[in-house]
């Protein structure tokens, strides 16, 4: 059976159409947490940290310092997060290191502590985390989707005929579709 050029550009729109709708949850979300992958001098994507300084009065001597010590400036403070462990990496420098990556400084002899609170951003966090895959079985799903996305490309190189498909303006955009990278990797 022989394949018409008709037959061809009538089985790339179907299957561009249908893996575009199947994938096209996935491209917002990579598009969407790229966005903010991209920006990270600017902005944390997968966490908030907030910062929260404060003097504090009465500290003991570094030699008294507990848990229980420690856990009292904690609530004192207001911090939620549960301690894990302190120690001083200066002499008159404590460090205390809270569930989830908080952290609390506090210099003993002039009493100003520092808290910087972090708690992962609900939503663009996880979506980042996909960047980093995050398990065997992403794997597996980054691998269809990016075959996928090589067969929406390839179906959309021949959907269109005349000039304005590949063999006119749609190869003259292939083109600059390809050089702007090329440009970017041999001028960097």
């Amino acid at each position: 059976m022989k394949l018409s050029s008709n037959d061809l550009r009538r089985w790339c729109r179907l299957l561009h159409r249908d893996l575009s709708f199947i994938f096209a949850g996935m491209v917002f979300i990579y598009a969407l947490s790229g966005i903010f992958m991209n920006h990270r001098d600017q902005i944390n994507p997968r966490y908030t940290i907030t910062r929260t300084e404060q003097t504090l009065s009465d500290l003991p001597a570094k030699e008294a310092f507990t848990r229980e010590t420690v856990e009292a400036i904690m609530s004192e403070m207001a911090i939620e997060e549960a301690y894990t462990k302190h120690y001083f990496p200066k002499e008159n420098q404590l460090k205390v290191f809270l569930k989830g990556g908080s952290l609390l400084e506090v210099d003993i002899t002039s009493g100003n502590a520092v808290y910087e609170s972090i708690k992962r951003r609900p939503l663009i966090g996880h979506m980042t985390n996909l960047h980093y895959n995050p398990g065997k079985w992403w794997t597996w799903f980054a691998d269809i989707f990016a075959v996928a996305l090589i067969v929406i490309t390839l179906t959309g190189l021949f959907m269109l005929k005349g000039n304005k498909g590949l063999w006119g303006r749609g190869g003259i955009e292939l083109l600059i579709g390809i050089a702007i990278p090329i440009l970017f990797i041999l001028l960097s």
